[in-house]
């Protein structure tokens, strides 16, 4: 008697081997904050940055792991990519990881922004109407 096993792997395949698998396109408000605020920053994105510009443009304050693990959860989905800068003397010699956007994580922005726009565009005028006490 023999037995077959059969398994799906989630991994895809580029010419030069397996890939890290892709999670979904779906991005929450901080991920989408912290996507846009890459945006800003171009080439000059690392954690403190992002954390900062934040804060600067929205008056809220992230704690630095959060936005750490946002930025590797976005890198994870494909929507971010890093490369290490330079060393800095005002780091003691220590290099930061600079973040860019990529092709999904333009996409991902280009979508939420298209779904909230619509969704706005279907709310009743009278809905949007009030009346100060």
């Amino acid at each position: 008697m023999y037995y077959i096993h059969v398994c799906r792997i989630n991994t895809l395949w580029e010419f030069n081997g397996p890939i890290k698998h892709m999670k979904g396109t779906y991005i929450g408000e901080l991920e989408e904050l912290i996507l846009l605020t890459v945006g800003v920053l171009y080439g000059k994105a690392y954690g403190v940055a992002v954390m900062d510009e934040i804060a600067k443009q929205t008056g809220r304050d992230l704690n630095i792991s959060a936005v750490h693990a946002v930025l590797k959860r976005l890198e994870e989905k494909g929507m971010v990519s890093s490369t290490m800068g330079d060393p800095s003397p005002e780091r003691g010699g220590r290099r930061k990881r600079i973040f860019l956007l990529t092709a999904a994580g333009k996409k991902a922005l280009e979508e939420a922004n298209e779904i909230r726009n619509q969704l706005y565009k279907q709310i009743p005028k009278v809905a949007l109407q009030f009346q100060w006490v």
